[in-house]
């Protein structure tokens, strides 16, 4: 039976939509929060955890933190992976869940789903199915 677990990082930058109608279209900033899932078959002593647990959450609070910092306190649109695209709360989401893959060295974890808030009532989330 697969579990799933989930924690949360935040982090604030600035950004801009280009080519939006209306205020997003001006610069301005997020106090962004982003919970990321982690899905596994089943559990184990799993990134220096104790055995019972599907990760660890303070490994994987840490790997999110590393990729938080990339983009804390930054004016997105200025960022290499955001260049070409506008960095949307969707991009954000798909582009985190990224970098989360890339760190995970586990074979048997996988990201399992990202979502990313720019307020407390709105939010956009990247998953594979």
């Amino acid at each position: 039976m697969p579990f799933e677990i989930s924690t949360e990082v935040t982090f604030s930058a600035a950004h801009y939509i280009a080519g939006y109608k209306g205020d997003c279209a001006r610069m301005h900033g997020h106090n962004w929060r982003v919970r990321a899932s982690l899905r596994a078959a089943g559990f184990g002593d799993r990134s220096g955890g104790p055995a019972g647990v599907t990760y660890d959450f303070r490994a994987l609070r840490a790997l999110m933190s590393d990729v938080a910092a990339l983009v804390d306190h930054s004016v997105l649109n200025e960022l290499p992976d955001f260049k070409a695209r506008n960095p949307t709360a969707e991009a954000i989401a798909e582009w985190f869940f990224g970098e989360l893959e890339k760190r995970l060295t586990d074979p048997a974890v996988k990201v399992a789903r990202v979502e990313v808030w720019e307020s407390a009532q709105n939010c956009a989330a990247y998953f594979r199915e």
